[in-house]
């Protein structure tokens, strides 16, 4: 393990993370999302439900991926109108377009800087999409 690997996160206030309950989360060290100051970044994010399952269309697998991103940002005190950038990663070309379609209706209106790439494969092998999102909360 890397140095300082072990330690707990900050409880300052200064870096809050929180998880999605995914089984993924503790096995492998990570957090659903981290805030730190104005700055939200969430961790790619499959499209599963609670239960372990997920939708077998590419948009609604979209759909829930950003479910899953929204709540995030919603317990990190942000939401989708503060996402300034995405990256998708889709496992076909093909679902380019539907994918797309679910992510232009999460941000009509923010319109955030994007990247949609095309990937070998992802981790669970019925994922065909899995989606980052980073945002920016405006401090008053």
């Amino acid at each position: 393990m890397p140095e300082g690997a072990e330690r707990e996160a900050p409880v300052d206030g200064a870096r809050r993370a929180v998880s999605s309950g995914s089984p993924y989360e503790p096995a492998i060290g990570f957090s659903r999302a981290v805030r730190v100051g104005d700055r939200v970044v969430v961790s790619g994010t499959g499209p599963v439900w609670p239960d372990g399952s997920c939708p077998d269309d590419a948009r609604e697998q979209a759909g829930r991926c950003l479910e899953i991103i929204a709540t995030a940002l919603a317990e990190l005190g942000a939401s989708l109108a503060d996402v300034v950038r995405t990256r998708m990663y889709l496992t076909a070309a093909t679902d380019a377009e539907a994918v797309g379609l679910a992510h232009g209706a999460a941000f009509t209106g923010v319109r955030p800087a994007a990247t949609m790439v095309v990937v070998a494969a992802l981790l669970d092998p019925r994922w065909r999409v899995e989606i980052e999102a980073e945002a920016v909360v405006a401090v008053h």
